[in-house]
């Protein structure tokens, strides 16, 4: 086939093709070994040029292993020859335990390539690729052959999937019939596949500070302290007992004394005493307590009625009953420590910051209060807030284990489907999910308890935005940096690149890219993918549908590879225009 070595450059050199090679059209990127002495140099053809050929050095097969890239360049002397079964193997990989089949390589002989699943699996990846290019149905023939292999058994894989059109149901639905023991899980928020599935419950207690921000849309730090104190309250009010009791009197006695001793007019601090006690009350503290005077008694909301000089009436009786319930000692109890509540609870609680501690008079927080106030009450009063009703206590390890585990029933594909929200919404519960599983495998034994976070539509939620400005990191840009040591891996599934965070891009190991057009998609994978050349930008340009190019740390060499079709398919095709067009 090759005469011999021409030239030789850093990268690469150029060969002569014997007269019967030069008719040849199929030798573009097939594989040829380089021999001198005793190395063994594996390269590919880049082009041909009349009777000559540019190659392109990949590496070296040494002691039985391929190594890539090439330290020491071969001789002009270095015999040419045609790559063996044997070295092929070291390049696609075998079919054994341990590797996932990824499909067919048209410049390997077809031969099917195998990519470790340690690699693959245990580092974070990116999918990339046009809409329609195979994406959907590469991601479901891959997860598909996690499964389908005998001789692996997956049981305890914890697959979490993140889509937005509920695509991936009928080709994961039916996975208990490869295997009994197999199960997928269809979490929704579109009412279109409730039937299918289950409702998305995410309990509104579980939410921090950080999460119930994200869930709220906060821009501003005075909004985040403002949930920091309602959080605190909503705890304590949610809670029962003796020692809650003397708390919460405490706080609404503390509240309604500053009122008392403001500035304001009488009239004033009745309504706004008047808004605690009906937004927050105890037996002590209701408009119709009753309270016990010098030979008479008053109910509460009777000790504000105003006299002729604009005086409350009951002032002395009022602030000697309201003061005997300031109990500073009860502030150093662990009062409602992980209680549950409602959405209801937590608007009282919001209701009662804002009005306790003032925020509704000061000017400078004044729009921040308000725009929180309005947002919470959108929330509990809309149709998103049945996502975020609690139908009973658990901690967040029983909420969190129980996604992936439920009625001693393991799942190992567990899909969320959010459908039916807007962006915004949508984003939250993907990063709040995200940042409670980051948090509980950093509790366990480093890795023990692996989670892939697949995530569709990448580009719309693991992107740069004011997370870290405002509440101190983003949380999947941490995840790309620190979850790979605890067993939280992220695969990021996108058609818009360009829109992805430069930082999580950056920390992935892995790139399976289908076609790609835009330009600045192409200009940004290069930019930012440390292990991308020239070449392989090259090669994604002729990719046709449902083939890949696929290169990192799972593939000894870039390798481009034609995806068997799913079986069963997800609902990811084109419509039918001319049969729904036609009439009957």
């Amino acid at each position: 086939m090759f005469e011999r070595i021409l030239s030789i450059y850093d990268a690469g050199g150029v060969v002569e093709l014997k007269e019967s090679m030069v008719r040849n059209e199929d030798i573009i990127n097939m594989p040829i070994v380089l021999e001198q002495e005793n190395r063994t140099i594996l390269a590919e053809v880049k082009s041909m040029n009349q009777n000559t050929a540019e190659i392109k050095f990949l590496g070296e097969i040494i002691a039985g292993k391929f190594v890539s890239g090439v330290l020491r360049k071969p001789s002009m002397s270095a015999s040419i020859r045609s790559l063996s079964m044997e070295e092929l193997y070291l390049i696609v990989g075998e079919d054994r335990s341990g590797f996932l089949t990824m499909g067919e390589s048209p410049f390997y002989n077809g031969n099917k390539v195998y990519a470790p699943l340690n690699d693959l699996f245990s580092k974070h990846l990116s999918i990339f690729g046009n809409s329609g290019s195979g994406k959907s149905c590469g991601i479901a023939r891959f997860l598909q052959n996690v499964f389908i292999n005998p001789a692996f058994i997956p049981y305890k894989a914890n697959f979490l999937l993140f889509d937005s059109s509920g695509e991936y149901y009928s080709a994961f639905e039916n996975i208990t019939e490869i295997n009994p023991n197999y199960h997928y899980r269809f979490i929704t928020t579109g009412a279109l596949y409730n039937r299918r599935g289950e409702t998305l419950n995410l309990p509104c207690f579980l939410l921090d500070a950080y999460e119930l921000s994200l869930l709220l849309d906060v821009h501003t730090h005075t909004a985040i302290s403002i949930i920091e104190k309602t959080l605190k309250l909503v705890n304590i009010f949610a809670s029962t007992g003796g020692i809650s009791n003397r708390y919460k009197n405490h706080l609404i006695a503390s509240a309604i004394v500053n009122i008392l001793y403001s500035n304001q007019p009488s009239a004033s601090k009745r309504d706004e005493i008047f808004s605690i006690l009906n937004t927050c009350t105890t037996k002590e503290f209701s408009r119709e307590t009753v309270i016990k005077g010098v030979g008479y008694t008053r109910k509460l909301q009777e000790c504000f009625l105003i006299d002729n000089n604009g005086q409350f009436a009951e002032r002395v009786l009022l602030t000697e009953y309201v003061s005997s319930f300031i109990d500073t000692e009860v502030e150093k109890e662990e009062v409602g420590k992980n209680n549950y509540y409602t959405l209801d609870d937590l608007e009282k609680a919001l209701n009662f910051t804002l009005i306790s501690e003032g925020f509704l008079k000061n000017e400078n927080v004044y729009a921040d209060s308000i725009t929180l106030k309005v947002k919470l009450h959108e929330l509990v009063t809309g149709e998103n807030a049945k996502f975020f009703t609690p139908q009973s206590y658990v901690t967040k390890e029983q909420y969190l284990s129980g996604l992936v585990v439920k009625n001693n029933q393991k799942y190992q594909i567990v899909n969320f489907n959010l459908e039916d929200i807007e962006d915004k919404l949508a984003s939250a519960i993907v990063k709040i999910l995200s940042k409670k599983i980051f948090e509980f495998s950093k509790k366990l034994e480093r890795g023990s308890f692996p989670f892939n976070l697949m995530i569709e539509e990448a580009h719309r939620y693991v992107k740069k935005d004011q997370d870290e400005d405002l509440l101190g990191y983003n949380i999947f840009e941490r995840i790309a940096k620190e979850g790979r040591k605890y067993g939280v891996i992220l695969s990021l599934i996108s058609q818009r690149p360009v829109d992805i965070s430069e930082t999580v891009i950056s920390q992935c190991s892995n790139f399976i890219i289908f076609k790609m057009s835009h330009p600045r998609d192409i200009d940004y994978i290069t930019k930012m993918i440390p292990n991308i050349t020239e070449d392989i930008v090259e090669k994604q340009k002729g990719l046709q549908v449902g083939t890949c190019l696929a290169f990192g740390s799972a593939f000894k060499v870039p390798l481009v590879i034609r995806v068997e079709l799913p079986n069963p398919m997800p609902s990811s095709t084109n419509a039918n225009v001319v049969e729904k067009w036609t009439v009957n």
